[in-house]
């Protein structure tokens, strides 16, 4: 089975908690705070595996959690930082955020990473909090919480040329002949279900990468047969491989055929007629072949309004007799080496430029009413501060209430009509309100 598009969801390790601890030790006058802090939690990073052909490993497993840090302990000892989790992907591979869209990365080399879920930091012990004015602090924070998300895979296979056509018309064939890869081939619509990938040598020893692709008909862009859901593979090859069915056994004409496939590769991407083609005129051992290809020619050309502009090249194969291939791969490889990568995603890629400009700060709560006329703080900001703070501890709950009066909650709430003893609740915390 063949898999090119999941989506999973990963979160990474929550910081581990800062200690609250004294030093008690014999003879040792004014041991003062002695509580350390937690260690970071482990992120959630995808590594490209060379040796993966498909997320098939995503179909049963969609979930990953990495470890939290280890908590703070006595006389000042830290934490231990938590181990990362390596996710293996397959080269080719988009990485998507599954809720806003944002492309996260893409990756197309062995070993290389991509964090898409950020451990928290470990909260610090009341070692960390002394002063001056308070020598011997309560207050320690509790670890941050690590980064969750929905993310989406989608795999787009590596390949220099990408064989496109109806079905039936002999890509697997071609595919076949020219490597060692051993794809399904039978006589009958739609025998290639998945993305077929090959190493072709040419004649002069250049090689380079071809992928066969399930065949399209017209109307595919709509979701006609198999649709265009294979297409994304094609997206990164430099050249296609127009194979056509010259002998017209089908009882379709060769050209319309031509035009019908054009219009379903624009339909599905723009860019795609952007890469050169070459057509491949398959089955040239029937008997109308040769006919169909003179005709073919006369229409193609006919079509071209500028007179000293290059041809579209043509090259008539036969995959009975295996002729035809020699000139065809060699020309398929100088192509590929003039043609030069098609980035896919340049427009989305962020700028490596920092402008400094005003932005004002996202707004840290927002403040709603229950039907219990209970109020209700939420806001990612202000919940990162609840989960932080330990209320085992009264001078880390008297922390947390100042931090709520400089964030400026005190004053909306006495705003939208609190009075003295309302209810509020913050996550599942819930407390008085005092004027």
């Amino acid at each position: 089975m063949f898999l090119d598009q999941v989506t999973i969801d990963v979160k990474a390790g929550k910081g581990g908690d800062g200690m609250v601890a004294f030093r008690r030790e014999k003879y040792v006058p004014d041991g003062g705070p002695a509580g350390g802090d937690g260690g970071r939690g482990g992120d959630i990073i995808l590594v490209v595996d060379e040796g993966l052909r498909t997320l098939m490993d995503f179909r049963f497993n969609r979930f990953f959690r990495s470890t939290p840090g280890e908590n703070g302990m006595s006389k000042g000892m830290h934490g231990r930082g938590a181990e990362d989790t390596y996710v293996p992907v397959p080269q080719g591979t988009t990485v998507r955020d599954k809720e806003t869209g944002a492309l996260l990365g893409d990756l197309l080399t062995h070993g290389q990473e991509l964090c898409v879920a950020k451990g928290g930091r470990g909260g610090r012990g009341n070692i960390r909090f002394a002063s001056p004015r308070n020598p011997a602090p309560e207050i320690a924070e509790n670890g941050e919480p690590g980064i969750e998300r929905k993310i989406e895979l989608e795999l787009k296979v590596l390949a220099d040329v990408g064989l496109v056509g109806f079905p039936s018309v002999g890509k697997s064939t071609i595919l076949s002949i020219v490597s060692q890869a051993r794809p399904k081939i039978g006589a009958y619509h739609f025998t290639t279900l998945v993305p077929n990938l090959g190493m072709i040598a040419a004649e002069d020893g250049r090689s380079f990468v071809m992928a066969d692709l399930p065949g399209l008909i017209e109307g595919a862009s709509q979701g006609v047969g198999l649709g265009t859901q294979f297409l994304r593979h094609i997206e990164r090859t430099r050249v296609i491989l127009h194979v056509i069915d010259m002998s017209g056994m089908e009882g379709r004409d060769p050209y319309d055929d031509y035009l019908a496939i054009n219009k379903e590769l624009e339909s599905h991407n723009l860019r795609l007629m952007e890469r050169p083609q070459i057509i491949v005129a398959n089955k040239m051992d029937m008997p109308d072949a040769e006919e169909n290809l003179k005709e073919f020619k006369e229409k193609l050309y006919a079509d071209v309004e500028d007179e000293f502009a290059d041809k579209i090249p043509v090259f008539a194969i036969s995959g009975m007799t295996r002729s035809g291939f020699g000139p065809l791969m060699s020309a398929t490889a100088d192509l590929v080496e003039t043609t030069p990568e098609f980035p896919l995603y340049d427009e989305e890629m962020e700028e490596e430029t920092v402008r400094y400009e005003f932005k004002p700060e996202d707004k840290m709560f927002e403040i709603s009413r229950d039907d219990d006329s209970t109020w209700v703080l939420e806001g990612p900001g202000l919940e990162r501060l609840f989960k932080m703070t330990n209320f085992d501890h009264d001078e880390s709950v008297m922390r947390f209430a100042r931090q709520l009066r400089g964030l400026g909650v005190d004053e909306q709430l006495r705003a939208k009509g609190a009075i003295d003893g309302d209810l509020v609740r913050i996550d599942s915390f819930v407390f008085e309100f005092v004027d």
